[in-house]
């Protein structure tokens, strides 16, 4: 019992009770891709840490996979309930300095056993330090700009990053695990009023990347930080390229060559494909569809009226009701290649939890 509470134990006590009395908000913590800050800098790190949830028993808030990334002065992330992060970043930091990779284990299973987590389940946070210049960290960040899937696999020492075809499920055996990158979600809108530009703008909040299709608008974009076409929605959707990752919704009300559009979205990659407009019109507009040479499964994929059902009518609610959808659609298809985890208790000796 006296080991229990010796001073390096009751220190970690005091920092993480600390860390979860903070009263300083950390609006990096919303980050869900490391990618991301890596790429929103001037330039990279010369180092930096990852920490990677890799081993969950029992419930908790995130899956395996989750990561944090950690620099000298900042982290992005989150791996539990708020409460672990700052310890984490702590271990990041130390593991930078002094190289070795380290594995974490929290709440069950924990050498601090009088730190609980507050879902009562155990989680496994493997740390390792991440040079810049590393021919891996360029594939990472290339497969970004290319919109295309990539598995990063690590031991903490030794890491890869391979192409992938999303067959492959993140994975964790005790010594290395491996996790899927797949590119960024891109919402494509079509139209200009109140709910397509609200659209715009919680996407944006999201981390996604979106387009905007306007025919005939203004030359300037509404917003920063968004693609931007003003020619017909068919010529808008081959100039952005659609491919598996992106999603579709057409707002506008009425353009004659809406359906053009449209039928070019059910014949992409689009992993969802969204209209606007009444119930009511809707056999009209599938009838219009099938004259543009659309089969019956093309049409099928259709999301109309786009939205979660149960929403207002009102621009901001239409828009959530439309980025719920895409968001639920895309989780969906992404889950699908992963792995609901391993436990670490399973896989790997207490021995190798780093104390």
């Amino acid at each position: 019992m006296r080991a229990r509470f010796g001073p390096v134990r009751v220190a970690h006590r005091l920092f993480m009770k600390a860390a979860c009395l903070m009263s300083r908000w950390r609006l990096t913590a919303s980050t869900d891709d490391i990618r991301a800050p890596l790429l929103a800098g001037s330039m990279l790190p010369a180092q930096f840490a990852i920490a990677t949830l890799v081993a969950v028993d029992g419930s908790a808030p995130r899956d395996v996979g989750a990561q944090m990334l950690i620099t000298e002065t900042e982290h992005w992330g989150f791996l539990s309930g708020g409460c672990i992060e700052d310890d984490v970043a702590r271990h990041g930091r130390e593991v930078m300095a002094a190289g070795a990779p380290r594995l974490l284990r929290y709440g069950e299973g924990s050498p601090w056993i009088d730190i609980k987590l507050a879902c009562g389940s155990g989680i496994s946070v493997l740390v390792e330090r991440v040079a810049g210049d590393e021919a891996v960290v360029a594939e990472l960040l290339d497969s970004w700009r290319a919109r295309r899937p990539v598995l990063w696999s690590s031991d903490g020492t030794n890491r890869r990053a391979d192409p992938s075809d999303e067959a492959q499920a993140d994975h964790w055996d005790g010594a290395r695990y491996t996790r899927l990158f797949a590119p960024p979600l891109r919402l494509v809108l079509v139209g200009e009023d109140g709910a397509a530009l609200s659209a715009a703008s919680l996407a944006l909040a999201m981390g996604w990347d979106v387009a905007l299709i306007a025919p005939g608008g203004p030359a300037a974009p509404p917003l920063p930080g968004i693609a931007y076409h003003t020619g017909s929605p068919e010529s808008g959707l081959a100039a952005i390229g659609i491919d598996h990752w992106t999603a579709v919704a057409v707002l506008s009300h009425d353009r004659e060559d809406d359906e053009r559009g449209l039928a070019a979205a059910l014949r992409s990659d689009a992993f969802y494909v969204g209209a606007i407009g009444a119930r009511a019109r809707l056999e009209a507009r599938v009838s219009r569809l099938r004259g543009h040479g659309l089969n019956e499964a093309d049409i099928a994929r259709l999301h109309a009226p786009i939205g979660l059902y149960g929403f207002g009518k009102a621009p901001r609610e239409v828009a959530l009701s439309l980025v719920a959808e895409v968001a639920q659609a895309f989780h969906a298809r992404v889950a699908a290649a992963r792995s609901p985890g391993v436990s670490m208790s399973s896989s790997a000796p207490v021995s190798a939890v780093s104390r």
